[in-house]
């Protein structure tokens, strides 16, 4: 279930999809190791798979950018928010979208999301993540 885009510069990129949940083997570089594969750039993990998220900064964080996890809220409780190799808050307007969703939006570093997320997935507790790549 992937798509196809066509970027400026004329290369054909296809954005991930991995149906199902799987923890997450390793970040930096670029991108994200999982289920024997890998992935270059950021990361969405929702109940329904994981999925390549064209996004690279938090000031891209919106609600339009969010959509797939709104469309999965009722199994989702807490979403870890990996805002890069740093924390940084979520837009009020964002948080407020996530509470009358039901959902907890946790923003912290791409590691430490990467690494609640695993032990969260392991508990297998109601989790997401949105993870922006690291270097």
């Amino acid at each position: 279930m992937s798509t196809r885009k066509r970027p400026p510069d004329g290369m054909d990129i296809r954005d991930a999809h991995f149906p199902g949940r799987a923890p997450l083997d390793a970040y930096g570089d670029g991108g994200f190791r999982f289920a024997n594969m890998s992935h270059r750039g950021s990361l969405l993990c929702v109940p329904s798979g994981i999925y390549g998220w064209n996004l690279t900064d938090t000031s891209e964080f919106t609600a339009a950018a969010f959509e797939r996890v709104f469309e999965e809220q009722e199994d989702i409780e807490v979403l870890l928010v990996g805002t890069g190799k740093e924390l940084r808050p979520l837009p009020a307007q964002l948080k407020e979208a996530f509470r009358e969703a039901g959902i907890l939006a946790d923003p912290m570093s791409t590691g430490a999301a990467v690494r609640t997320f695993n032990v969260l997935l392991s508990e297998d507790r109601a989790v997401a993540a949105a993870l922006l790549a690291v270097d």
